[in-house]
C-alpha cells in the first residue's frame, strides 16, 4: 500500500523549480531536516556547509510563511511534514575531446519542495517542555559565564591592586632608605664631633690634674720650710 501522492500531502508548501543542482545533492540535505520542527531545522540547516542548505533554508522559510500568513498558524507549533527533490530538465552539453571525439556534460536540475504541518498536541507539549528545559539549562550556562567572567575581571583586579600596593611599598621603603642614609652621615660627623669634643675635654682635665699636683707641691715645700725655720 503506498502513501497519499505527493501533490496530495496535507500541510502548506513552498516549491522551487528548476534549480540548477542535481536532485541527488539535495535530497541528501532534505533527509536531515525531515520530521523535524521547524527550528531543529533552521539549526541544522545553518549547521550544514552544502551548498543546498542554503537553498532548502529559503524553501522552508517560504512554507513557514505561507502557513502563518494563509492557514494562520503559528511558527513555533509547525515541523516539516515532508521534503522532497524531484528531477527537473536536464540540459546536454559536450566537451572537445582527443581524436575529435566529443564528452558528454548532462547539467542537471530539481524541483524542491517543503511541506510544513501543526504537530499534534501530545508531541507538541513534549516539544514545549524540551524547549522550556533547553531554555533554562542555556540561561545557566549565561548565567554560568557571566559570573566566572565576573570573577576574572574581580581576580585581575585585585592583582593590579597587589601590586601597585607593593610598588608603592617598594617606593616609600626606598624614600626610607635615602632618608636613613642622610641621618647616618650627620649622626656619624656628630659621633665624631662629640668625640673629639671629649678628647679635649679629657685633655683639659689632666692639665688641672698637673696643675694641682705643682701647687700640693709647692704648699708642701713651703710647709716644710717653716718647720725648719
Amino acid at each position: 500500500m503506498t502513501g497519499p501522492k505527493t501533490n496530495e500531502r496535507p500541510g502548506t508548501r513552498a516549491s522551487l523549480r528548476g534549480f540548477p543542482m542535481s536532485a541527488s545533492k539535495a535530497r541528501v540535505v532534505l533527509n536531515l531536516i525531515r520530521g523535524e520542527d521547524v527550528t531543529t531545522a533552521r539549526e541544522i540547516l545553518a549547521g550544514t556547509t552544502r551548498e543546498a542548505a542554503d537553498v532548502i533554508g529559503k524553501v522552508l522559510a517560504s512554507a513557514v510563511a505561507n502557513a502563518v500568513n494563509n492557514d494562520g498558524m503559528v511558527a513555533d507549533e509547525l515541523y516539516v511534514s515532508a521534503a522532497y527533490a524531484d528531477e527537473g530538465v536536464t540540459m546536454k552539453r559536450f566537451t572537445p575531446r582527443a581524436r575529435g571525439r566529443a564528452g558528454k556534460i548532462l547539467k542537471r536540475s530539481t524541483h524542491i519542495t517543503v511541506i510544513v504541518s501543526r504537530m499534534d498536541d501530545e508531541r507538541l507539549a513534549l516539544f514545549r517542555v524540551a524547549r522550556s528545559a533547553q531554555a533554562a539549562a542555556s540561561r545557566a550556562r549565561r548565567v554560568s559565564s557571566s559570573r566566572r567572567r565576573a570573577d576574572q575581571t574581580a581576580s585581575v583586579n585585585r592583582r593590579e591592586a597587589a601590586a601597585e600596593a607593593a610598588l608603592e611599598a617598594a617606593e616609600a621603603n626606598e624614600a626610607i632608605e635615602a632618608t636613613a642614609g642622610d641621618d647616618g652621615v650627620d649622626v656619624a660627623q656628630t659621633t665624631t664631633t662629640e668625640e673629639e669634643f671629649g678628647g679635649v675635654m679629657h685633655d683639659s682635665e689632666a692639665v688641672d690634674d698637673v696643675a694641682a699636683d705643682e701647687t700640693a707641691k709647692e704648699e708642701n715645700v713651703d710647709v716644710t720650710t717653716e718647720e725648719t725655720n
